[in-house]
């Protein structure tokens, strides 16, 4: 087996969500799960599909999220796998909704850090084995980092 590390192209820091699924349904539930969740919302959403056609399938409301699920799609190339960029919200106003669309199996991360996906290859197969999600820990929080933890909640909206 082949292991290759391929990089998400994400230029403006996007927030994403890279999960699995297990059917070419999903692009079309997830659409509606979205749209229905938040009015409104801006994004762009890519599913590699694993068997018949095998197509990299979308859909999105924003044409430069869907430029960038796409070409990231292609770029990960893994048999079930989907990946979704999100304009002006956050991932946890969506992991609660995504989580039950029938189709979707599991999620390897949400961020908008710098993320590189661990993929292994053997043959016509290729598939996710992990991601490499922003940097390591510098230390331990303390009473200050505990104090702006909880304010930038507070700001953002997240606490009261």
């Amino acid at each position: 087996m082949e292991i290759k590390v391929i990089e998400i192209d994400n230029p403006q820091s996007f927030n994403l969500i890279l999960g699995q699924s297990h059917f070419i349904k999903t692009v079309d539930d997830v659409h509606e799960a979205l749209v229905s969740a938040v009015p409104g919302v801006k994004f762009g959403f890519a599913f590699c599909e694993s068997s018949d056609k095998r197509l990299i399938r979308f859909t999105g409301t924003d044409d430069e999220m869907m430029e960038l699920a796409t070409k990231n799609a292609m770029n990960i190339s893994s048999g079930h796998s989907f990946i979704l960029f999100i304009k002006n919200a956050y991932p946890i106003n969506f992991l609660r909704i995504l989580r039950d669309v029938p189709e979707i199996v599991g999620f390897y991360c949400a961020t908008a850090n710098p993320l590189k996906v661990i993929i292994g290859v053997d043959g016509e197969q290729q598939g996710i084995l992990g991601v490499l999600d922003g940097f390591k820990p510098l230390g331990i929080e303390d009473e200050e980092g505990m104090k702006e933890r909880k304010e930038f909640l507070r700001k953002i909206g997240y606490k009261l």
